[in-house]
């Protein structure tokens, strides 16, 4: 890969790590729940549905996508913490509230990628 994709990715990155980071400040959890984990999750899952749709259809370079998907969307989603705020509420007995983040998060983001790609697609 060239410097230029590194950047590219670098750069797309940091956008997205803002963004995540804006949606945290922006956005409170409610009760255990970590709301603003959940909302990114589901917001990137959309836009990587509706991002690879529209840039698989132009057929846009891999400096795009490199940007696009792996560095914006990249640092923007946080299914890493995901992941560790899962844990750490099983770890915390908040079962319950485990489970139902874990299956809302599941559920959703799956939605919501393949609701990106179909209205890319209706819209062709």
């Amino acid at each position: 890969m060239t410097t230029g994709y590194w950047l590219a990715v670098a750069l797309g990155g940091a956008i997205g790590s803002m963004g995540r980071a804006g949606i945290s400040i922006w956005l409170p959890s409610v009760g255990a729940f970590p709301l603003p984990t959940f909302a990114v999750n589901l917001l990137g899952s959309l836009a990587i549905g509706l991002l690879w749709a529209t840039l698989t259809r132009v057929d846009a370079s891999a400096m795009w996508s490199a940007f696009v998907i792996t560095g914006v969307l990249g640092g923007f989603t946080t299914f890493s913490s995901f992941s560790l705020e899962t844990l750490l509420l099983f770890e915390q007995g908040a079962w319950q509230t485990a489970l139902l983040y874990l299956a809302l998060s599941l559920m959703t983001c799956v939605f919501g990628a393949g609701l990106g790609v179909g209205l890319i697609r209706l819209m062709a």
